[in-house]
């Protein structure tokens, strides 16, 4: 197979990969006109007794986030979220800030409302600081938790529509950790709800204490869902990530399973038991995730709400606390960015939603190996380009043996074309004298392509490294590249790559072309440049990088060929 055959499957392998893309981008863009407001029947926890704060295991409040506390005694079905309208209820803001998190949590609920990551900047003023949470614009996306009871419960408990007190509106970490309390008290039942950061983390943890000063046993289920709506200020047509909903079950054999926004409008999840196990609302880069305990039978959900937002959640077992006694109730959420190093050591599986699909297995192993270079290298550019470099050595030999394929080919085009015009009306003969050269030349044609057909899924690999580290967000290489994970902003990286594609095409044979293909293999170099102008500079340098080597290396081998130094007996020798 010469060039010809190459740059055509090149084209269609290219333009079916960017048609799967768009499809994807496309289908999770449709706004949901399903009818979120029909209620979902919710079973609640059967009630159980204990002589002090207990879990029960076997005790499992199966509901989504409901409007949750039972005021009537009996059975009763509550709808599987409340309805949020666009007016979203705000009670005092509360501004916590850590030296990671800039955060506004609302009374109302004791809800995380506002995010903003202090070490990430902002897509376009890198100055300020990422907003990742937000309750009013264009993105909705808020944390919330509360203690489910049961329907014929007498105590009560807060919930994430309940108002809490707070002594403070201001709080910001001096130390090592920094705890926000928020309290609530009825009928005998106090609750304090706390926040707890740790310095230099991204984990929050979430206590409920409960002070149950009446003659009756307190029960209730925390239960804590992340609510967001379907904008996502990053999109990029040209590049399509995942954003949405994710379940975790270390258990299952599909133990991370992405619920997306179009999924869940057509089948909800609810009632999923699973011990330990995560939930989380994930996007390039970030992601927030729900952490109950690990050695408990939890109970997850994911939904659709009203006015296109989504809710992911999970509910805890049963907590039951004796008259006069006191009990904890205990969670955590992260808030921060996709860097494996970091979210291996917090739950099992949670580094997963660094999701590098199919090609895993390639993908981890060569951000390991570029993440070690940039370790010392300390530029993620050059990491790029001695990565590329290291690649390139790897498949050297196979590269070498399709380019002396394609030279040789090349070189013999005369023949070819001979053939051609001798026997070109008769094609079974054509084709006979042509493999007849082919065999007595030591030609392969299938040389060209088959180190093309291994190399693509590394490259392959390599664009969802570039695309879902978040280390390269944002990382400068040098000049006029500032970011790494954005478009060159003058476009030079994907012109000097068309014109080094130009290049290779004026290596290769093309003498067996008719007019019409040529005229299209002349197209293409412009055409892959258009694509790559929407590419990450990243991905861009490496394949600038790869091109380059590659026409070195094929130029410097047709060389040797068409000098006749490079003939068959001498390869072999």
């Amino acid at each position: 197979m010469n060039m010809r055959s190459f740059w055509w499957l090149a084209l269609a392998f290219t333009l079916t990969w960017m048609w799967l893309e768009w499809t994807q981008f496309t289908a999770l863009k449709v706004e949901s006109t399903a009818a979120a407001s029909a209620a979902h029947e919710v079973p609640i926890a059967n009630s159980t007794t204990a002589t002090s704060a207990t879990v029960s295991a076997t005790a499992n409040a199966n509901l989504g986030a409901a409007d949750v506390p039972g005021a009537n005694a009996g059975s009763v079905n509550h709808s599987a979220v409340p309805m949020l309208q666009n007016d979203i209820s705000q009670g005092q803001r509360i501004m916590v800030k850590t030296d990671t998190l800039d955060l506004v949590i609302d009374t109302v609920g004791g809800d995380i409302r506002v995010a903003d990551l202090l070490q990430y900047g902002a897509s376009v003023d890198h100055s300020q600081p990422y907003q990742l949470m937000s309750d009013s614009g264009s993105l909705i996306y808020m944390a919330q938790n509360g203690i489910a009871t049961q329907a014929d419960a007498v105590l009560p408990a807060p919930t994430h529509k309940t108002v809490y007190q707070s002594s403070q509106s201001h709080y910001e970490m001096t130390g090592d950790t920094l705890t926000v309390p928020l309290t609530w008290s009825q009928d005998g039942v106090t609750v304090t709800k706390s926040y707890t950061f740790t310095k230099g983390k991204y984990l929050v943890a979430v206590d409920y204490k409960v002070e149950n000063t009446t003659d009756q046993a307190w029960s209730g289920s925390l239960y804590s869902q992340l609510v967001r709506n379907t904008y996502n200020p990053d999109d990029n047509f040209m590049m399509y990530t995942y954003t949405g909903p994710v379940l975790y079950d270390g258990n299952a054999e599909d133990k991370y399973v992405k619920h997306s926004f179009d999924d869940l409008n057509t089948q909800a999840i609810s009632g999923k038991a699973v011990t330990g196990g995560w939930a989380a609302m994930i996007q390039q880069y970030f992601l927030t995730a729900l952490i109950p305990s690990q050695d408990a039978q939890n109970s997850y959900y994911a939904k659709p709400l009203t006015e296109g937002r989504y809710a992911v959640g999970v509910v805890e077992p049963m907590v039951n606390i004796a008259a006069g006694q006191s009990g904890l109730l205990s969670s955590s959420i992260y808030i921060g960015p996709l860097k494996q190093d970091l979210l291996s050591e917090i739950a099992p599986g949670l580094e997963r939603t660094i999701d590098y699909g199919i090609l895993t297995i390639i993908a981890e192993p060569l951000f390991w190996l570029l993440e070690h270079i940039h370790s010392v290298v300390g530029n993620w550019g050059l990491a790029i380009i001695l990565l590329t470099v290291l690649i390139k050595l790897l498949f050297y030999k196979l590269s070498e043996a399709g380019y002396r394929s394609m030279a040789r080919l090349k070189k013999f085009q005369p023949k070819l074309k001979q053939l051609k015009e001798n026997y070109g009306d008769d094609k079974v003969i054509f084709q006979q004298k042509m493999m007849k050269l082919y065999k007595e030349e030591k030609i392969n044609p299938l040389g060209g392509c088959l180190p093309i057909f291994i190399q693509m899924p590394v490259f392959i690999a390599l664009y969802w490294v570039l695309l879902y580290s978040v280390e390269m967000r944002q990382a400068p290489f040098m000049l006029w590249i500032d970011d790494l994970s954005a478009q060159d902003p003058y476009f030079i990286l994907p012109v000097i790559m068309g014109i080094t594609m130009f290049i290779q095409q004026k290596l290769n044979p093309s003498a067996m072309m008719d007019e019409m293909q040529q005229k299209v293999m002349k197209l293409l170099p412009f055409i892959f440049t258009i694509f790559f102008l929407w590419f990450p500079a990243g991905l861009v340098l490496y394949w600038v990088v790869n091109n380059m080597l590659s026409v070195a290396q094929q130029w410097y081998i047709t060389k040797k060929i068409e000098a006749g130094d490079d003939t068959p007996e001498k390869s072999k020798a």
